[in-house]
């Protein structure tokens, strides 16, 4: 216990320190709103969700707001790192893992990286690899509540094991790509990877082979 009147738990703060990531520490409160531009607003007669690219027999995918939310569902608890430095532990998400949409819209054999595609031509890349993680989900809730529209409603995408960048608000859908390509943030100095645990924030921190030339 900490000490009286403190209000700090140290014995919690000593379990929960190796869950951290290097320069992160432990959001306590209110989950802070931050993105770049307004918020959009959301027009369910129009809202679609797009799979587009490299598709395995290559047609686009479409969703309408309707339909996706009929697809299964799946709850995921999992840490959710920002790089401005907070971390929130054991965040609840309730939406359509990934792997649901690779299985109903498989990509090319070649496919390497999506682009995922967000309200005003906002975007951010990933690796296959990090879709197809098994926590990786497009959420429409949190904590049993449906996303606030300051946190993505209808959609955003969850990356636990990456930088929340990673996983834009707002998602209309994934681009699949058989080569990398940056996404907005990317673009802009940085990572093109993203992992909290090797603190990748930034562009100038990449290793041959982390991203296409900027």
């Amino acid at each position: 216990m900490g000490q009286p009147g403190s209000g700090v738990d140290i014995e919690a703060d000593a379990r929960t320190a190796d869950r951290l990531p290097p320069g992160q520490r432990m959001q306590r409160g209110e989950w802070p709103v931050l993105h770049y531009g307004p918020v959009p607003r959301f027009k369910p007669a129009t809202w679609d969700f797009r799979v587009t690219g490299a598709t395995a027999d290559g047609e686009e995918a479409i969703w309408f707001h309707e339909e996706f939310t009929a697809l299964p569902a799946v709850d995921v608890v999992a840490d959710f790192h920002c790089v401005t430095k907070f971390t929130m532990f054991d965040a609840p998400w309730r939406g359509v893992a990934a792997q649901t949409i690779l299985d109903l819209a498989p990509p090319a054999p070649d496919v390497t990286h999506v682009t995922v595609w967000a309200e005003y031509g906002y975007s951010a890349n990933l690796r296959m690899e990090d879709l197809l993680h098994e926590k990786t989900l497009f959420a429409t809730h949190h904590a049993g509540e449906p996303l606030t529209p300051e946190h993505g409603f209808p959609l955003r995408l969850i990356v636990p094991h990456l930088y929340a960048w990673k996983g834009p608000k707002w998602v209309r859908g994934i681009e699949y790509l058989t080569e990398d390509r940056r996404g907005f943030w990317e673009e802009r100095g940085y990572h093109n990877i993203g992992d909290p645990w090797r603190e990748q924030r930034y562009s100038y921190q990449e290793d041959p082979g982390d991203g296409p030339p900027l």
